[in-house]
């Protein structure tokens, strides 16, 4: 494998800083070559976020480098170790099993780390043999852009290449790597991993310290201890994220302590769904045969995670009171952000003068009334939005989310009160916002394994009509209206589960 000046980087400088903290935390390694690589899809919507030179996604030399089968000057490809809780149980050693860091680089946009999935093994692989499948790496490309489109923290995916290469999972599918960015891969069990190696105290001080400096950099110091101040504004992050997931009705499927962003970020599609139907105890990983990662667990799950970093950040924070002092706070921010989704979905006002727990209750009464009718949950709240905006209760837009209910004296009810919410704030403002809130188009599982099922003929035409829809998701784009309606029968009988 050679590496190539080549393109053209313009004004980008490639830093690689956590490469610089030596092999400890890091081995370098080459990817992996693959036979006849091809462009399954190119996000240049995110080349220019991040201000990478055009030249990056139009070339052969480009798909060599984004297929592992090259390298250009200044990269240097790296497998991070970590370890982590999976499904609730410590299961040691984990590390970069199939993903190298590229590096980092530095634009006018800020850094980034470029990373490849897929790219083959590491000395972490375990008995894994370090590839992706078409199949998973679509979902994971489709998924990442469209919580970016819906404003929610997470990793992106800058471009995503297939091969002929065999890859046997429970069948025989063929391969591909999903090249991923984001200012910081580092997760809760990278913390784990060095907390639990006595050989090198020093190192879980050196980690801590890194992220401290290059990622928490201007956070104002609270708890009088800088770890402490870390845990603490993780905490936050993660509060908000998850907060967020429950607005739009994702279900991440598996939030082990190794899935976890240091950054608040979403990290890792694997098992993922967007509700059909609202069941709040639904569970969307195949693989989780207990539920423990079900979507009305996923805060609950997020603050244990929270817990197990704080004991990795322990032998830095030396105060038990402290660690919790800094954890606590999720619980209240969590709630908070997930009252005031729920209430800007409902177009409810956020002033002072309103009463939070008259919006709490509406909120409660409206969510136990979706979830004994297993209303689909994107477009009831896409209906109501556009009904909320009329003040005729016997508007045909109304009668539209009535026709979502069995029981229709059960809505009319919760229905009169609401409208008397609503016309009691004035506050048309509030109205308005709903649309920008609740999404009209969201990947649904039926409509990525269309795109999947298309991309393994060679056409990859619906990966990029999904791809351009969900960059505007609350956008009405009536020429996609399809994609809006309700899930075909079909759609029920997907199974996903962790195989990728």
């Amino acid at each position: 494998m050679g590496t190539s000046k080549g393109i053209d980087n313009q004004d980008m400088t490639w830093i690689n800083r956590f490469a610089s903290l030596g092999s400890v935390f890091a081995t370098e390694v080459l990817p992996t070559p693959v036979p006849a690589p091809y462009w399954v899809a190119q996000n240049q919507t995110l080349l220019k976020a991040c201000g990478l030179p055009q030249s990056w996604l139009n070339t052969d030399e480009a798909l060599s480098v984004f297929s592992g089968n090259g390298l250009w000057e200044g990269m240097a490809p790296r497998a991070t170790v970590y370890s982590g809780h999976q499904f609730g149980h410590w299961a040691g050693q984990l590390g970069d099993g199939r993903a190298l860091s590229l590096g980092e680089f530095e634009t006018n946009q800020g850094s980034f780390e470029i990373q490849l999935k897929g790219a083959g093994k590491t000395p972490f692989s375990r008995m894994g043999d370090g590839r992706a499948v078409l199949r998973s790496s679509i979902r994971e490309y489709l998924c990442s852009e469209a919580m970016a489109g819906l404003g929610i923290p997470t990793t992106r995916a800058l471009c995503l290449t297939g091969s002929t290469l065999p890859v046997l999972r429970e069948s025989l599918e063929t391969a591909a790597i999903v090249t991923r960015v984001a200012p910081s891969f580092i997760r809760f069990g990278h913390f784990e991993h060095f907390a639990n190696q006595s050989s090198d105290p020093g190192a879980l001080k050196l980690l801590a310290d890194f992220v401290l400096e290059h990622h928490f950099e201007g956070h104002e110091a609270s708890l009088g201890n800088p770890y402490a101040d870390l845990l603490h504004e993780v905490s936050l992050k993660t509060a908000q994220l998850v907060a967020q997931w429950q607005a739009v009705g994702f279900c991440h499927g598996v939030l082990n302590t190794d899935n976890m962003s240091m950054l608040g970020l979403t990290l890792d599609y694997g098992p993922f769904q967007f509700l059909d139907g609202f069941n709040p105890h639904h569970i969307c990983n195949h693989s989780d045969h207990q539920g423990r990662y079900a979507y009305d667990k996923q805060a609950q799950i997020a603050y244990w995670n929270l817990f197990c970093l704080g004991q990795a950040l322990m032998p830095l924070i030396d105060d038990q009171a402290l660690a919790m002092n800094a954890l606590e706070p999720y619980k209240g921010a969590y709630t908070a952000h997930w009252t005031h989704n729920f209430s800007m979905k409902l177009g409810l006002s956020q002033t002072h003068e309103e009463d939070p727990q008259a919006h709490m209750a509406l909120i409660q009464e409206l969510m136990q009334l979706l979830a004994s009718e297993r209303t689909d949950f994107s477009l009831f709240w896409r209906r109501l939005s556009h009904a909320a905006l009329q003040s005729q209760q016997a508007h045909p837009a109304w009668q539209a989310v009535k026709d979502m209910f069995i029981d229709i004296g059960k809505f009319q009810t919760w229905q009169d009160r609401y409208m008397a919410q609503i016309q009691a704030q004035e506050d048309d403002a509030a109205l308005q916002r709903m649309l920008a809130v609740n999404p009209k188009y969201v990947l649904r599982n039926h409509l990525v394994e269309l795109a999947i099922q298309k991309s393994k003929q060679g056409d990859h035409s619906e990966v990029d009509t999904l791809f351009k829809l969900l960059q505007s998701p609350f956008d009405e784009q009536p020429e996609f209206e399809a994609y809006a309606d309700l899930p075909p029968a079909w759609a029920s009988d997907i199974e996903i589960s962790c195989s990728s």
